[in-house]
């Protein structure tokens, strides 16, 4: 039995993950910033992945065969009271993204040797690019300090892969959405705006840029690629992402045509919230389909739908129980 070691497991991507590896027989231990526990079993220890004692004696009681490093702190998303020029902002971002990765790539190297280890990066690394679609050799252009600490995170990754002989790979990942997404997310925005129009018309949905463009795919499938890397013989980066363009509005069609509502009676427009301008961030993951014949297996649709699915039982479960 594989022992798997999920540093993050309490987002998106770790609650999918954590289910996909246990179903595939692994022994799962999950980590949060402060706690780890067994899946299924109950607590099993306290850790604190921003100590290097703490995650050493992690490493080394775990012995894991492969750890998943999908910690990440992005304030828009969480901590909406700090300026992007805010240093409190620079040491959260880098204490996380950066400084916890190097720990657990430091203690693998000291107690765990066996231990592959997979560190989720962001398509943010590329910026603004002058290519589209990016792919591996695309330059990294990171424009704010969530890319910067992602972009770190992956030569922290190269580094030990390639002067210490250890097994670090990256996943630049693309946008990816599930029903486990949190409220603030866009993807959520959307559904849940257009489920709440469907039942009181008084509430729109307000949005920006209709006409912006991105690369979406479901999280479930994104978590099976990082499976996917992990099993390929060799430690290398590789582009996540479904290359197909999408839009804002293309996103809002579908849930509204699935939800049955008319767009253009549930949304309003507000010009206020474009802060910045829209970036094309498109993905070519050739590479990772030859050399793992990994394969995106839910559609934009099928995504979309399981998100109104699962938002629709939410909402009902909140009217039986006010």
């Amino acid at each position: 039995m594989k022992t798997s070691l999920i540093i993050g497991a309490g987002g998106q991507d770790g609650t999918l993950l954590a289910q996909y590896l246990a179903g595939r027989g692994d022994r799962v231990v999950c980590v949060d910033l402060h706690r780890t526990w067994l899946l299924s079993a109950g607590d099993w220890d306290t850790v604190d992945i921003l100590r290097p004692e703490s995650v050493l004696a992690l490493v080394q009681k775990a012995q894991a065969d492969e750890c998943y490093y999908l910690a990440a702190y992005h304030h828009s998303a969480e901590d909406q009271s700090l300026r992007p020029g805010d240093p409190e902002l620079f040491e959260r971002s880098h204490a996380v993204n950066v400084r916890g990765l190097l720990y657990f790539l430091d203690a693998i190297a000291q107690c765990s040797p066996q231990t592959r280890l997979f560190y989720a990066a962001s398509s943010h690394v590329f910026g603004t690019p002058a290519v589209e679609p990016q792919d591996e050799n695309t330059p990294f252009n990171p424009g704010d300090i969530y890319a910067i600490t992602k972009t770190a995170g992956i030569h922290y990754c190269r580094h030990f892969r390639n002067d210490l002989g250890m097994f670090a790979a990256a996943g630049i990942l693309y946008n990816h959405e599930s029903y486990l997404r949190t409220p603030q997310f866009l993807s959520q925005k959307i559904v849940r705006g257009v489920l709440a129009f469907q039942r009181d018309q008084s509430q729109k949905l307000v949005l920006g840029d209709v006409g912006a463009v991105v690369d979406w795919g479901f999280a479930g499938d994104y978590v099976e690629a990082m499976a996917s890397i992990l099993a390929h013989p060799e430690p290398e980066d590789f582009v996540v992402a479904t290359g197909e363009a999408r839009t804002v509005g293309e996103f809002l069609r579908v849930t509204c045509d699935i939800a049955g509502v008319d767009p253009r009676e549930c949304v309003v427009t507000n010009p206020s919230l474009l802060r910045k301008k829209s970036v094309r961030l498109i993905g070519n993951s050739e590479k990772l389909r030859r050399l793992t014949g990994w394969r995106p297996k839910v559609s934009f649709h099928g995504m979309i739908e399981q998100m109104i699915e699962h938002a629709r039982k939410t909402f009902e479960g909140t009217a039986k129980n006010p």
